[in-house]
């Protein structure tokens, strides 16, 4: 099965998810606050000084935060134990920013690298701030629990329909699911990839009836042809033989919305 790569609408390449602008963004803020305040006895030092250290420290936690988020979402899916994905992303985020802020908090502050002893005063600041932003970030991410688009007649066909590729042009649409940076088109014509975000797809998707059924996944609800349940989790198959999954954030939604 061939994958075609496509830009998305506004012609850009892979790019960063939007999960990682947000992030910076919290970490912005968060360092500002923690200057201004002079968190943890930073208050020794000028403004300038103290905004130049806690933010710089904080936006390098973001990225090694987001690397790590990325690697523990396929592990965990934190719509389902967003708690749990609190805890492991303050985790593994922690250990090497504790060695980061041991080092840099030496050199700022004495000109020179704290002893390895020192270590250790390092790990319950971190881990305050580090679970606050975890948490943050987690619960900011977590997207809308159903975004549902029933078409009335006589609207456009979705803007969405535009951006099948050449083999699939014409088919039905069954199912959007999400891989990485990609988009894996479900159809009656078969599947193929596409380069775009769930959530910028969902928003061309007015005029089509469905639904989002995982952070992952968008469903068609004339393709449901199944509704299997048991241990507090559904799956739905769809025509073709697609099974797509319902989280539990979802599963409520989807009952009073009549999907079953």
């Amino acid at each position: 099965m061939g994958a075609s790569i496509e830009p998305d609408g506004d012609g850009r390449l892979l790019r960063f998810s939007i999960r990682l602008d947000r992030g910076i963004g919290v970490a912005v803020g968060a360092g500002v606050v923690l200057a201004l305040t002079g968190a943890f006895g930073t208050d020794i030092i000028p403004l300038w000084g103290r905004l130049a250290y806690w933010v710089s420290l904080i936006l390098a936690g973001a990225m090694w935060a987001n690397l790590c988020g990325r690697l523990i979402e396929r592990i965990i899916d934190p719509d389902e134990r967003p708690w749990l994905t609190v805890i492991a992303l303050s985790a593994a985020t922690a250990a090497l920013v504790v060695v980061m802020v041991w080092l840099v908090t030496g050199l700022v502050f004495e000109n020179r690298i704290y002893p390895v002893r020192r270590l250790m005063d390092f790990v319950s600041p971190v881990l305050v701030i580090t679970v606050a932003i975890s948490a943050i970030n987690v619960f900011l991410n977590r997207p809308p629990p159903v975004q549902t688009h029933a078409g009335a007649s006589g609207t456009a066909p979705a803007r969405f329909l535009e951006r099948l590729t050449p083999k699939l042009r014409g088919a039905t649409l069954r199912a959007v699911q999400a891989e990485d940076h990609y988009l894996r088109l479900h159809t009656d014509r078969g599947s193929d990839l596409i380069l775009m975000r769930l959530s910028d797809a969902v928003a061309e998707m007015e005029g089509l009836e469905g639904a989002r059924t995982h952070r992952s996944w968008w469903v068609a609800r004339d393709a449901v042809r199944e509704v299997k349940r048991g241990d507090g989790r559904a799956t739905l198959t769809l025509e073709g033989g697609v099974v797509a999954p319902v989280s539990r954030r979802y599963a409520r939604a989807l009952r009073e919305a009549g999907w079953y």
